[in-house]
C-alpha cells in the first residue's frame, strides 16, 4: 500500500515535469538539433566535487562537476525482471553502490538515485507463456526477489524505483514530443521509429561509425539503424492504447522518459554495465537530446566492467546459462566478502570470479579482523609486546588517510585504497609481536585505537560493517559470550599452570596431556566461529564470521603448545 502511494506521489511530480517539457518542445530545430556536433563533450558549468572520474563520453578522466552544489542526480538502468538476479548483476550494482557511498560519505555529496524496473519486455512475455501466468505475476515476483537480493548485499536502495508499466502514459507523451521535433516517425503497421538521419553526426558517441549495429525491424524503416520507440501489439501480448494504435514501449525509450520526468533536461550521472553503452545508452542520449532539444543531456556516463567466470572470455549472463544466482552465492560467502572482492579491482575493469578470488577477498577481511582483534587485546593489556614505535605508526596512519583520499578522488580507485589500508595493517602487525614478559615497558594504546577506528570507518564507507556483522554472528543470546569468556579463562588457567612447570621432569606425564587437551579444545571451537589465540601464558578469544568454502574445508589452526 505504501509502495503504491509513493509511486502515485512520484508519478504526480512527473506529470508536472512532463507538462513543462511539452510546452518547451513546440519549437522545431534543424536536424542537427543544437547546431553542434553531439560528439563534442562540453565541460559542465557548476560545482567541482574534487573528484576526477572516467567519462565514457570522452573516454578519459574528467573533473566531476555537478549542476547543484552538494547534490548529484544519478540514474541507473535497473533489471528486466523475468528471472533470478545473478552475480553479474550484483557486481555492477555493488560497484556503483560503493561509488555512491564514497561520494556521499567522503565527499559530502547527496546522491539522488533513481532506477527503473523493466517489467514489460519480450523475455517477460515469453516466460509468462511458459509458466501460464500473466506477465505482471512474473515481473512482480522477480522484482521483489531482486530487491531482497540487493538488500542482502547491503546495496542502498535508490531514492525511488519506477516501473515501466506505470509510466506508459509518460512514455507516449515523450514519443509524441520526439515526433513533433522531427526526429521520429510512425509506420503503417503502428510502430514508431527514431530517425537516426535526422540528428546527423550526433549519433555514435560510444562506438565508431563502422561498428554501428543494425536493429531488426520492418521494411518500413527509413534507415536500418533506426530503433523502435513504440511496438505495435502482436496477438496475446499486453498492450496500451496510443495515437499509433495498440502497442507497448520499445526498450530504450523507458529510461529516457523516466529519467527526464524525474530530473528534467539535464542529468549529472548515468550508470550501467559496459554492455549497455551501445545500443541502449547511445539510443537514450539520441532520444533525450532530440526531445529536450539540448546539446548535452547526461554529463557523465559511468560503465562497470563485466564479471567473468575464471577461465572464460564470456561475461556471466542468463542467455549463456553460465551464471550463479545471488541467493546461491550467499550460501557459501558473505556480503562483506563479495564487497571486498569488488573493492580489490577498479570498478571499470573486467573481473574474474572463482573460488580462489573469493578466498583472497575472505583472507583480506580476515587479516583486517585479526589485526583489529590483536590491537584491542593490546589496548586491554592482554597482549604484551616490546615497546611500540608509536611515532612511526602515527605517520603511517596519516599517510594512509592521505593515500585513501587521493585514490578515491582519482576515479574511485578502490584497489589502491584497499592496498593502503592493508599496508597500514601490515605495519600495525609488525609492532604487535608478543613477548613473554615486558614488565614496566611503556605502552601506546592510543595509536592502535586511532588505527582501528579509521579502518572501521573506511570499510564502513565501502559498505563493510565489521561491527554489525560480528554482532549478527555472535548470537542473539548475550549469555553465549559470557560462556565463551569463562571457558577461555578456564583453559588459560590450565595451560598457564602446565607451562609454568615445563622444566619439571616429574610432571611431564601430566603436562603434555593437559597442553594437548587445550589445543584440541581450541581447534574444535574454531569451526564453530570461536577463535582462541594463545599469547605466551595468556589467551584471547573472538567470535568470527566463518563459512566453509565449496571444497568443504576451512582454514586450519596452528598449534602453539
Amino acid at each position: 500500500m505504501l509502495w503504491g502511494h509513493s509511486l502515485r506521489t512520484v508519478s504526480g511530480k512527473a506529470i508536472v515535469l512532463c507538462r513543462i517539457f511539452n510546452r518547451a518542445r513546440s519549437v522545431r530545430h534543424s536536424s542537427s538539433c543544437c547546431g553542434v556536433s553531439g560528439k563534442k563533450w562540453v565541460r559542465p558549468i557548476g560545482f567541482d566535487t574534487g573528484v576526477e572520474a572516467f567519462n565514457s563520453l570522452t573516454k578519459q578522466k574528467e573533473p566531476l562537476i555537478l549542476a547543484r552544489e552538494g547534490v548529484a542526480t544519478w540514474y541507473s538502468c535497473g533489471p528486466t525482471v523475468y528471472d533470478h538476479a545473478h552475480l553479474g548483476h550484483a557486481c555492477s550494482y555493488v560497484r556503483f553502490d560503493i561509488l555512491q557511498r564514497v561520494l556521499s560519505r567522503l565527499f559530502g555529496i547527496t546522491v539522488i538515485h533513481a532506477m527503473v524496473i523493466t517489467d514489460i519486455d519480450d523475455k517477460i512475455i515469453k516466460r509468462s507463456w511458459e509458466e501460464n501466468v500473466s506477465p505482471t505475476v512474473i515481473a512482480r515476483m522477480y522484482e521483489e526477489e531482486f530487491k531482497r537480493d540487493m538488500l542482502s548485499l547491503k546495496v542502498i536502495p535508490p531514492a525511488v524505483y519506477l516501473r515501466v508499466t506505470e509510466n506508459v502514459h509518460h512514455i507516449i507523451a515523450f514519443i509524441e514530443g520526439i515526433i513533433k521535433n522531427g526526429h521520429a516517425y510512425a509506420t503503417k503497421e503502428g510502430d514508431v521509429y527514431f530517425d537516426i538521419q535526422s540528428i546527423g553526426d550526433r549519433y555514435g558517441k560510444f562506438v565508431k561509425a563502422a561498428d554501428l549495429q543494425e536493429e531488426s525491424g520492418t521494411s518500413y524503416k527509413r534507415d536500418s539503424r533506426d530503433f523502435a520507440l513504440w511496438k505495435h501489439s502482436k496477438p496475446q501480448e499486453p498492450f496500451w492504447d496510443s495515437p499509433w494504435g495498440r502497442g507497448r514501449p520499445g526498450w530504450h525509450i523507458e529510461c529516457s522518459t523516466i529519467a527526464s520526468c524525474l530530473f528534467g533536461s539535464q542529468l549529472d550521472i548515468h550508470s550501467g554495465g559496459i554492455d549497455l553503452a551501445f545500443p541502449h545508452h547511445e539510443n537514450e542520449i539520441a532520444q533525450s537530446e532530440a526531445f529536450h532539444q539540448c546539446d548535452q543531456w547526461a554529463h557523465y556516463f559511468f560503465h562497470s566492467g563485466h564479471l567473468h567466470l575464471k577461465g572464460s572470455a564470456e561475461k556471466m549472463s542468463k542467455s549463456l546459462k553460465n551464471y550463479i544466482t545471488i541467493k546461491d552465492f550467499l550460501q557459501t560467502y558473505t556480503a562483506n566478502e563479495f564487497r571486498m572482492f569488488c573493492l580489490l579491482t577498479k570498478y571499470r575493469s573486467a573481473i574474474d570470479y572463482s573460488d580462489r578470488s573469493m578466498v583472497a577477498a575472505r583472507t583480506s577481511l580476515g587479516t583486517i579482523n585479526t589485526f583489529i582483534h590483536d590491537a584491542q587485546a593490546y589496548m586491554k593489556g592482554q597482549l604484551k609486546c616490546s615497546p611500540v614505535q608509536e611515532a612511526v605508526l602515527w605517520d603511517r596512519l596519516a599517510e594512509t588517510k592521505s593515500s585513501v583520499l587521493k585514490s578515491l578522488a582519482d576515479d574511485f580507485d578502490t584497489h589502491t585504497a584497499i592496498s593502503a589500508v592493508m599496508n597500514l595493517v601490515y605495519h600495525g602487525n609488525c609492532q604487535l609481536q608478543p613477548v613473554s614478559s615486558c614488565d614496566g615497558a611503556a605502552r601506546s594504546p592510543a595509536v592502535f585505537g586511532a588505527m582501528v577506528s579509521y579502518i572501521r570507518d573506511v570499510l564502513d564507507i565501502f559498505g563493510i560493517d565489521l561491527l554489525h556483522s560480528k554482532e549478527n554472528v555472535q548470537s542473539s543470546d548475550e549469555n553465549l559470550q559470557g560462556i565463551v569468556e569463562q571457558l577461555t579463562h578456564f583453559r588459560s588457567e590450565v595451560r598457564s599452570l602446565a607451562l609454568a612447570h615445563r622444566k619439571d621432569a616429574a610432571t611431564a606425564s601430566l603436562r603434555t596431556p593437559l597442553l594437548k587437551a587445550c589445543d584440541t579444545l581450541r581447534n574444535d571451537l574454531a569451526p564453530l566461529g570461536v577463535t582462541i589465540k594463545d599469547r605466551g601464558a595468556t589467551s584471547t578469544w573472538e567470535m568470527t564470521e566463518r563459512k566453509q568454502s565449496r571444497s568443504g574445508h576451512d582454514e586450519s589452526q596452528d598449534t602453539s603448545s
